[in-house]
């Protein structure tokens, strides 16, 4: 399969400019590497080899028709007035998109539009196997710079759509958001499909924060359930930062997010908060890493799982503590609800921690709904299946309901409410 992708990559790979090496290098570590086994620790649950095995076509965007604006209003929180970048099929769709006049000190382009100018955008991750793969066939994304002491208004919401053209296709994309010391910012980075497409999305998200600067990160992942979705997320925290993360994965046969954040000084506050919600035989995978480098800071992640029929999830956390990060204060938990007798989870919360002068605690629960619970419900005449659905959500509501932007935490507990009808 590489040797496929080196193939259909010759043009890319065909000269000597800045952009073309970086990829003919970032193909050689993947080439070198191979597709993850599931011998290899962090991929030990989830096989991937359907991904592996399959020849996929590049460049489904060439392929797609026409989408129309009433398509992608589902898959958008506002639609006209906020910054919105859409891509059909990886490529992007200026007809979809709302660019409205500049703001001083925002820059808002595509991957296509800046790469010449910027080649390094393609970056030099080996943080998952499919990091370089993406470092070499990226063909667009979104790339969104704020410079110091500037608060972006509105949210800037971007767009991945999946078409029927898409089948047995491959989109990679990737995404680069820098933002500037006492800058604020927020984020949605959506994934869905229009139609059950069996098509594989590799997706990779840079975020640089500055000092002093405050971002909110959502990424939604509602791809068709015969999808493959493999993304990354790399965050990189300057001194008195804050980052708050909320993820949301309720497509794809195989979905699988690994998010990585680092603490680069101290006094930073990372918040990470997940949902996924499986059924069918989908398989949700969530990897997550806090890097505590610094003292005196703080991290607090609480990701959820509700599963159903004979879906399987994983969840790993690790969070890394560094002789010098002396006084951290760090919080991990992981909540499963099985709603069926073929639901599985495979949990493992880590602490890696060489500091002596820290407070870390993690802990996992896997369970069923509390029959008390329901029978009190009924006990007060709301029928059962209404009841269930009612203690489902309030397992859900705590992580959705942590997310800062009123209109996006509003546009996502919609969104849970109608997939939990």
């Amino acid at each position: 399969m590489t040797q496929a992708y080196a193939e259909a990559l010759t043009d890319q790979l065909d000269g000597s400019d800045p952009v073309t090496r970086l990829r003919r290098e970032a193909l050689a570590r993947f080439t070198a590497a191979g597709y993850p086994t599931t011998r290899n620790e962090d991929w030990r649950f989830t096989p991937i080899t359907s991904i592996a095995q399959t020849k996929w076509k590049l460049d489904a965007g060439r392929l797609a028709k026409p989408v129309t604006p009433e398509s992608t209003a589902p898959f958008l929180v506002n639609r006209g007035t906020w910054t919105t970048l859409v891509f059909v099929n990886g490529r992007f769709d200026a007809r979809l998109s709302h660019r409205p006049r500049p703001t001083p000190g925002v820059t808002v382009e595509t991957l296509a539009e800046a790469l010449g100018a910027d080649p390094a955008l393609l970056g030099s991750s080996t943080a998952t196997p499919f990091a370089p793969l993406n470092s070499a066939c990226a063909l667009d994304g979104v790339v969104v710079r704020v410079s110091a002491d500037v608060a972006v208004a509105d949210p800037i919401q971007f767009l991945y759509l999946s078409t029927p053209e898409a089948e047995g296709c491959v989109v990679h994309v990737r995404n680069v958001l820098r933002i500037g010391p006492g800058a604020r910012a927020q984020f949605i980075e959506s994934y869905a499909g229009l139609a059950p497409a069996v098509s594989f999305t590799n997706a990779v998200t840079e975020v640089s924060v500055g000092d002093g600067a405050w971002v909110e990160h959502s990424r939604i992942q509602r791809e068709s359930e015969n999808a493959y979705h493999i993304g990354l997320t790399e965050v990189e925290q300057g001194r008195d930062s804050h980052y708050r993360s909320f993820t949301l994965a309720m497509g794809g046969a195989i979905a699988r997010h690994d998010l990585r954040a680092r603490l680069g000084g101290q006094n930073v506050e990372t918040l990470l908060y997940g949902l996924y919600l499986g059924q069918g035989t989908q398989l949700v995978d969530n990897h997550t890493t806090i890097f505590h480098d610094h003292p005196n800071c703080r991290s607090w992640e609480v990701y959820k799982g509700i599963l159903d029929d004979n879906c399987r999830a994983v969840f790993n956390g690790k969070v890394f503590v560094t002789p010098e990060a002396q006084k951290t204060d760090a919080k991990q938990t992981n909540r499963n609800l099985l709603l069926s007798a073929g639901a599985k989870v495979d949990t493992k919360p880590q602490l890696e921690i060489f500091a002596d002068d820290v407070k870390c605690t993690h802990g996992a629960t896997v369970g069923r709904l509390d029959p008390i619970a329901a029978f009190y419900l009924q006990s007060r005449g709301i029928p059962r299946g209404e009841a269930q659905r009612l203690l489902i959500y309030a397992f859900a509501a705590e992580v959705v309901n942590e997310v800062a932007s009123t209109p996006v935490r509003e546009a996502l507990d919609r969104l849970v409410l109608e997939r939990l009808r």
